[in-house]
């Protein structure tokens, strides 16, 4: 998904460049960079946490499996 979002973003600026001047394209890359990067950066961060909350889950099942199996 992370590609889709990245290759959307890429695609829309390469479109916008065909009519700006060479500074205004510059620009327009930097600027789509920075978006592409950002989109990256939060879909990492959501599978992460997603990550860490399979993990969290995890470890409480065991917890509670522990306290159940201590009670005897």
């Amino acid at each position: 998904m992370t590609k889709t979002i990245a290759l959307s973003l890429v695609l829309a600026a390469s479109l916008g460049l065909a009519a700006c001047s060479k500074e205004e394209a510059s620009n327009a890359a930097n600027e789509t960079a920075n978006l592409t990067d950002n989109a990256m950066d939060a879909a990492d961060n959501a599978m992460d946490a997603a990550m860490n909350a399979g993990g969290n889950a995890a470890n409480a099942a065991g917890n509670m499996a522990d306290n159940v199996a201590n009670a005897m």
